[in-house]
């Protein structure tokens, strides 16, 4: 794949995305936008990616927004704006929805747009020096698109102070109210994410899938819900007699690896 703004790497079932514009932090533009949307896409189609890492070369993450490109969309009309930020939810939604699963490898800043990316993926390691916030208000704007995604990560009662607040939410608050799952020193974090990686391909592709199509099911659910539990008993009926079912409950009892786990790390 060729991309003007990233750098995509294989090793094995692994990909890793790498935001590519390093001088300017990562910052977000609609060229980074339109390259993230067609790799995330690529990548889902290819059958020999089992896991996405998203990661960005040099000091951050992503620190936002470019300046360039917030300043040429203040120009825009409401239409052209509305068009912009149709391609940017598009882009977030793709690595919400990844038939694979994704991990956000934080360093540095992971500022406004890089906080969405962060709530975005499935699982986010960050380093202890980590620097998040949702600085959007202090623009005069607002985390809109971003914010289904905050919100899913962190819950309503603290998106209600850092939407507001605009404060800086350092690596340990982050791992506090949910935005990240870990915090690792940054010598350690490539190796902890290959680690959390490796244990993601041990699980079955499409029951991986299911997974994640499952938690969308149960995001605004209740247990008190009839309807609820009678859709997860036919879910589970019905992906028990698939083949990958077979193979991985056959792989089970006969004690072996099952067909989609990599040899190198059964």
């Amino acid at each position: 794949m060729n991309h003007n703004t990233l750098q995509i790497e294989r090793n094995g079932q692994i990909a890793t995305v790498w935001m590519n514009r390093p001088e300017l932090h990562n910052a977000m533009n609609e060229h980074l936008i339109a390259d993230l949307t067609n790799a995330f896409r690529s990548l889902n189609e290819d059958h020999s990616v089992r896991v996405i890492v998203l990661a960005g070369r040099g000091r951050s993450f992503s620190a936002g927004a470019d300046l360039d490109w917030m300043r040429r969309a203040a120009g825009y009309s409401e239409a052209q704006n509305l068009e912009d930020a149709h391609k940017l939810a598009t882009m977030l939604k793709g690595i919400y929805r990844s038939k694979k699963p994704v991990i956000a490898r934080i360093h540095g800043a992971a500022i406004a747009g890089g906080t969405g990316l962060t709530a975005a993926c499935d699982i986010a390691i960050a380093t202890d020096a980590a620097k998040f916030g949702l600085s959007e208000v202090r623009l005069g704007l607002i985390p809109a698109t971003i914010g289904p995604y905050v919100v899913d990560a962190i819950g309503h009662r603290q998106a209600r102070r850092y939407f507001l607040s605009a404060e800086r939410i350092d690596a340990a608050t982050a791992l506090h109210i949910g935005l990240v799952h870990e915090i690792v020193a940054e010598a350690q974090l490539d190796e902890r994410i290959a680690s959390i990686a490796t244990e993601l391909c041990k699980g079955g592709p499409h029951a991986i899938f299911a997974a994640k199509e499952l938690l969308g099911d149960l995001r605004q659910s209740s247990p008190l819900d009839d309807t609820l539990l009678d859709d997860t008993a036919h879910a589970i009926a019905a992906i028990r007699v698939s083949d990958e079912a077979r193979e991985g409950l056959g792989a089970f009892f006969d004690k072996r690896p099952a067909s989609w786990v990599p040899a190198s790390t059964s």
